[in-house]
C-alpha cells in the first residue's frame, strides 16, 4: 500500500510539527545567566576593593598623664592689651575683640612645671641653624625642640547649610623619631554626629622637621556612604588620592603634619613670628600639589579658651586654593609650647568650622631626659 506523499489528501501538517519546549527549561537559562553574571560582578567588585586604600594605620599607644600648664609669655607678646573683661563666646572666625576699659592682667602660674621652658625665650632669638638641631640628640633620637606627646581638646562651632557644633580633638604623637598626627571632627552631638572626619599623618621626625610618609582622610556621615582618600610620600615621588603620581617636592607637608611643623618652625627658632612675615612650604593635599603653601604672620591677639584668655599668634594661608580644597588658619600660643589654641577650616565663605581649645592641652612624661621641649640655643 502506498504511503501518502506531502499535499496528498488526508495529510496533516500539524502532526508533523515540533512540541514547543517546556517553559520551565527557558525560566532554567535565564537564572544561570544571571548567576554568570552576578558571579562577575562580584569578582570585578572585589577587584575594585583589593585596589582601593589600604586600612588606616594603628594609632600609637600614649598614655597622657598631666595637664600642660600655661607658661609666661615671650617679652614681644606682652606689649598686648590685656585681654577683655567681658566674656564672649567663641563663634565664627572674627576679628580680635577690643580691649575693655578696665583690664585685667592674664593670671599666669608662679611656678610653672619644666614640661614648657622653651615658650619664655625672647622672639628675636636667632634661627636655630640646621647642622645644631641635628647635634642636639644622639643619634637618631630626636631632639628637645619637638613637643612631647600631646591631646588637645576642642569646641565646635561653625556653619555648614546652617550653624554647626561638635566637638574636635587633635593627637600629636611620638616614638623615637616616628610620630602620628590625628585630628577627629564630629559635627553634631557626641552620641550621634551628623559627620565625623578624621585626617592622620604619619611619617619621621628628621633635622629638617617632619617628613610625612602617609596621610589618610576619612569622611563619614550618618546616612549614606563615607569616603576614603590616602597619600603616600615614596622616596622622589608623591601618590595622590586618585594613583596619579607627581614629582616629590623637598620639605612637603600634608593637611594635619602643617600645623606641627609650623609649630617645629617658631619653637625652635627657625621661623620668626613678626607681623607681616610669611612661612612657606609645599603642601601636598588628597587631589593636588601647592609647591608653596604660604602663611601670612597676621599679629599677636587674645583667644577666650576654656582656661581663660590665651595670648597666640594668628596666621592666615595667602593665595587662593582648587576645587574644593580647605584652607585653614591657626592660633599658636607661645605660652602652650606654640601648640595651635584655635583652628578655623574653611571650604568656602559660608562652609567652615571654627575649633576652640575646650580645656588645658594632656601630655605625655618624657621618654627620656632629652625628651623635655625646650627652645634651641644658637
Amino acid at each position: 500500500m502506498a504511503r501518502s506523499l506531502p499535499g496528498a489528501a488526508g495529510w496533516a501538517p500539524e502532526r508533523t510539527m515540533k512540541k514547543p519546549r517546556p517553559p520551565w527549561l527557558l525560566v532554567l537559562a535565564v537564572l544561570a545567566l544571571h548567576l554568570l553574571l552576578g558571579r562577575e560582578v562580584q569578582r570585578i567588585h572585589e577587584g575594585w576593593v583589593s585596589e582601593g586604600p589600604p586600612p588606616m594605620p594603628p594609632r600609637m599607644q600614649v598614655e597622657f598623664v598631666r595637664e600642660m600648664v600655661l607658661q609666661a609669655p615671650p617679652v614681644t607678646i606682652r606689649t598686648l592689651p590685656p585681654p577683655p573683661k567681658r566674656v564672649v563666646k567663641a563663634g565664627a572666625a572674627r576679628p580680635a575683640p577690643e580691649p575693655a576699659s578696665v583690664p585685667e592682667p592674664l593670671a599666669l602660674p608662679s611656678a610653672p612645671e619644666p614640661v614648657a621652658q622653651a615658650s619664655s625665650a625672647p622672639a628675636e632669638e636667632a634661627p636655630v641653624p640646621v647642622a645644631q638641631a641635628a647635634s642636639a640628640a644622639p643619634g637618631d633620637e630626636p631632639g628637645p625642640e619637638w613637643p612631647l606627646s600631646t591631646r588637645l581638646t576642642y569646641v565646635l562651632t561653625g556653619n555648614y547649610r546652617g550653624p554647626v557644633h561638635g566637638e574636635a580633638q587633635v593627637e600629636w604623637l611620638r616614638k623615637g623619631s616616628d610620630y602620628q598626627v590625628h585630628l577627629d571632627v564630629n559635627v553634631g552631638p557626641s552620641f550621634a554626629p551628623f559627620i565625623t572626619r578624621r585626617m592622620s599623618s604619619q611619617g619621621q621626625l628628621t633635622p629638617e622637621g617632619i617628613a610625612p610618609q602617609r596621610y589618610d582622610e576619612e569622611t563619614r556621615f550618618i546616612v549614606g556612604d563615607g569616603r576614603r582618600a590616602s597619600v603616600f610620600f615614596l622616596p622622589t615621588e608623591v601618590q595622590l588620592a586618585s594613583g596619579v603620581r607627581q614629582p616629590a617636592q623637598r620639605g612637603a607637608q600634608d593637611s594635619a603634619s602643617q600645623f606641627v611643623q609650623l609649630t617645629w618652625l617658631f619653637l625652635t627658632g627657625r621661623a620668626v613670628l613678626e607681623k607681616g612675615q610669611v612661612v612657606s612650604f609645599p603642601l601636598v593635599l588628597p587631589n593636588r600639589q601647592y609647591p608653596q603653601w604660604d602663611y601670612e604672620v597676621i599679629g599677636e591677639e587674645w583667644v577666650e579658651t576654656g582656661t581663660g584668655w590665651v595670648p597666640a599668634w594668628h596666621l592666615k594661608p595667602r593665595g587662593s586654593t582648587k576645587g574644593d580644597d580647605m584652607t585653614a588658619e591657626v592660633w599658636l600660643a607661645p605660652g602652650m609650647q606654640y601648640l595651635p589654641v584655635r583652628l578655623v577650616i574653611r571650604q568656602d565663605v559660608s562652609t567652615y568650622v571654627d575649633l576652640m581649645l575646650k580645656s588645658a592641652p594632656l601630655q605625655a612624661a618624657p621618654e627620656s631626659t632629652n625628651d623635655i621641649p625646650r627652645r634651641l640655643s644658637p
